[in-house]
């Protein structure tokens, strides 16, 4: 017998009955590192699997993982944090360049934060998301889906939207043609889509509000980050 180390839970097996830290830690070896990296790539069901379903079914599939079955897809804030990783990487291999506005005086707050936005997208995308999701809620006032569960929603939309301009930024860096306002066409029009099919598929109303709350959300906060950045520098003038 001895006692957890994690919880000082007295054991009998190879597992603590209190907290199931195992008794002893496997050595760190190739098998570990693999079975990490084979962990990190399929989550519950496959962040594939979860591609795939967010690209052919995006409204039926989110709708069950908020009320029927969470272990189908991957973790919502895991998803859009990865594949915002998966792009900034990518654009980065590539050196696509970032969406900081040329006109934006130089050294100033705006472009600072500008700056922090394409550095850290995985979070400015759930701030983002935040202020998207007031618009929706607005728009869908009866819908019967809380804030938080909006947000989830988003989450996993505006995830799958960073792949698809992971996409396009292999293809700019391929070929050397600016696509980034294509990206972004089709990566609105897919999350205009998706959270349309979440809330009411047949319902052509139901693609217009997503698309104006998606546009307002997301231009509402380019307009603060903009009025932050010029309060602050007149602050500290």
């Amino acid at each position: 017998m001895s006692n957890c180390k994690a919880c000082d839970f007295e054991v009998l097996h190879k597992y603590c009955p209190n907290c199931g830290q195992p008794v002893a830690l496997k050595k760190i070896n190739g098998g570990y590192l693999l079975h990490e990296i084979e962990h990190v790539l399929h989550f519950e069901r496959g962040i594939l699997y979860t591609i795939r379903e967010l690209l052919l079914r995006p409204g039926t599939n989110i709708k069950r993982f908020l009320s029927d079955d969470r272990s189908r897809l991957v973790k919502p804030v895991i998803f859009i944090i990865a594949t915002s990783v998966v792009y900034t990487l990518i654009s980065h291999l590539f050196h696509v360049e970032g969406i900081v506005d040329k006109s934006i005086q130089k050294g100033s707050t705006t472009e600072k934060i500008m700056i922090w936005t394409e550095s850290h997208l995985g979070y400015s995308n759930i701030v983002m998301g935040a202020l998207i999701a007031l618009f929706i809620k607005l728009f869908f006032k009866y819908c019967g889906y809380n804030y938080f569960e909006i947000l989830i929603l988003l989450c996993f939309v505006m995830g799958f939207g960073m792949l698809i301009s992971a996409l396009f930024a292999v293809l700019e860096g391929v070929t050397h043609i600016d696509l980034k306002l294509i990206s972004s066409i089709i990566a609105i029009g897919y999350c205009s889509w998706a959270i349309g099919h979440f809330f009411a598929a047949k319902k052509v109303m139901s693609y217009i509000k997503a698309f104006l709350a998606y546009i307002m959300g997301a231009t509402t906060y380019w307009l603060l980050a903009v009025l932050l950045g010029n309060f602050i520098d007149a602050v500290l003038r």
